[in-house]
């Protein structure tokens, strides 16, 4: 006979949480550091979800039921998993093509250190604005800034931060972003109203990142490392066929994600075309990748090695084989590693009413507008960071929250921003989310290193509950509106 279901406690669950974040500081902190994301933090997720599926036993659930969450949680990942072992693979054909070193060749001369962190960033933005999409604007424009950047002597947390920065707040704002669709779904409200809404929060947030970068730029001594520029240049030069062709294929890709072609096959024929580009404009770097090997037989296994596995051009400039290096799909086999396991500890947490029993309790302590902005905030996060996926940081808080606000006169924007100013930004600061350790992946640079410099995403849900506190721009139902909505909910 089965043990009756019942629900669990608050502390009941919060222990596999707590659990999560002791074993995950101590790894991080003090025993693995950065090396962390190669195994030792996945074990650490299954060991927590492993301590949340033997509360929830004792709860009354049964093992089916836990198996069914975990199942559904990774399937929901699933999606994340195919497009990050795309942008590997598009990332070894744009190094080999020449795509990414043309990048980062024409912009070392465009750009200097004193205005590089606000180039980049206002850079990013705008791709990412066009494009709906942060993923795709760090695996392009992205991992090409990073290049310029480094070269230029700046550090890889710095730059990383600039370029999260700029692509989130375009992700944010964009109308063909999913996030952005998905937050005023549940919330109740319409598209535009909530991206006009979110005009008050992000903008302001966006200006004050913009402005640190100026000041980071201006304040620091950069004299040292323009020296080495034309040095970096002619080892570029020498490794590759440099022209203006080969800004065809990113082009494309942003195209046709403008012209909303799904992130997968975009990114398909982004990787495609830059092995195609690869084999017409760069047979020097094709042997060499090749091992010397020449002919349609070199360029099939070159292409091959960009596509699947670790590969490097070597020049004379230690700085620039630094960056001249990917490790095509199988560079990303961590990360999807990652994922999973956080999607399992995510799927036990959800399916055994854990994460919904902390909410509730953090539900009743939001007696003032504030209070109540800033409880909707810290669930999105607390989301992010035990359910390790930003849908579910948007989708379960949006759900949860949506009656309160309209019983407290408060409009749906006001909720639909709320989640897109906590809940969509905040998930790539955390290394284990889908978000945080995809752009690690693609970056090369660990979540915690550019996570203090991601100055968008760290002010942004400090500006929301601060709107909130201070009572600036909270739109309210008055009376007649309300009216109006309890005969609309009487006819439906």
């Amino acid at each position: 006979m089965s043990k009756q279901k019942r629900e669990p406690t608050f502390w009941e669950a919060m222990i596999p949480v707590l659990f999560l974040i002791i074993m995950l500081s101590v790894n991080v902190g003090f025993v693995f550091r950065e090396d962390a994301i190669s195994g030792s933090n996945q074990i650490i997720l299954i060991l927590s979800a492993t301590v949340a599926a033997l509360i929830a036993l004792r709860t009354g659930i049964q093992w089916e039921e836990l198996q069914d969450g975990i199942v559904k949680s990774i399937s929901a990942s699933m999606s994340a998993i195919l497009i990050l072992l795309l942008i590997g693979s598009l990332a070894g054909t744009w190094l080999l093509s020449g795509i990414v070193p043309a990048m980062i060749y024409y912009g070392l001369q465009i750009l200097n250190p004193t205005i590089f962190l606000f180039a980049a960033t206002i850079i990013c933005a705008v791709v990412s604005l066009a494009t709906g999409s942060s993923w795709s604007t760090v695996a392009t424009v992205g991992i090409a800034l990073l290049g310029i950047g480094k070269a230029l002597g700046l550090s890889e947390g710095l730059i990383g931060g600039a370029i999260i920065s700029g692509a989130y707040f375009g992700d944010k704002m964009s109308p063909l972003s999913d996030t952005t669709n998905l937050a005023p779904a549940m919330a109740g409200t319409d598209l535009f109203t909530h991206i006009r809404y979110m005009v008050y929060t992000t903008v302001p947030s966006i200006i004050i990142t913009l402005i640190i970068f100026l000041v980071i730029g201006f304040t620091s001594d950069t004299a040292t490392v323009t020296g080495g520029i034309d040095e970096v240049l002619a080892s570029i030069d020498s490794a590759f066929n440099i022209n203006g062709w080969l800004f065809i294929v990113p082009a494309l890709v942003i195209f046709m994600i403008v012209r909303k072609v799904p992130a997968l096959p975009a990114l398909l024929a982004g990787t495609l075309l830059g092995g195609l580009f690869a084999i017409i404009f760069q047979p020097q770097a094709l042997q060499q990748v090749a091992g010397g090997e020449t002919g349609a037989l070199g360029a099939y296994i070159a292409v091959m090695k960009a596509l699947y596995t670790d590969i490097s051009i070597t020049t004379d400039n230690e700085m620039v084989n630094n960056l001249l290096s990917t490790g095509g799909m199988y560079g990303m086999l961590n990360t999807v590693w990652l994922i999973i396991c956080a999607m399992i500890f995510g799927g036990v947490m959800e399916s055994a009413g854990m994460l919904q029993r902390i909410t509730k309790s953090i539900v009743k302590l939001a007696h003032s507008t504030g209070s109540l902005i800033a409880s909707t905030g810290f669930t999105s996060i607390f989301f992010n960071f035990t359910a390790s996926d930003q849908y579910l940081a948007i989708v379960v808080p949006g759900r949860m929250y949506a009656e309160t606000y309209k019983e407290r006169g408060l409009k749906p924007e006001v909720l639909s921003r709320t989640l897109e100013d906590t809940g969509t930004v905040t998930s790539v600061l955390i290394p284990w989310n889908t978000c945080g350790a995809t752009q690690a992946s693609v970056l090369g640079v660990a979540t915690f290193v550019y996570a203090p410099f991601a100055f968008f995403c760290i002010i942004s849900p400090l500006m929301t509950m601060a709107f909130g506190f201070l009572n600036i721009k909270i739109h309210r139902y008055d009376d007649d509106e309300v009216e109006k909505e309890i005969v609309i909910e009487k006819n439906a």
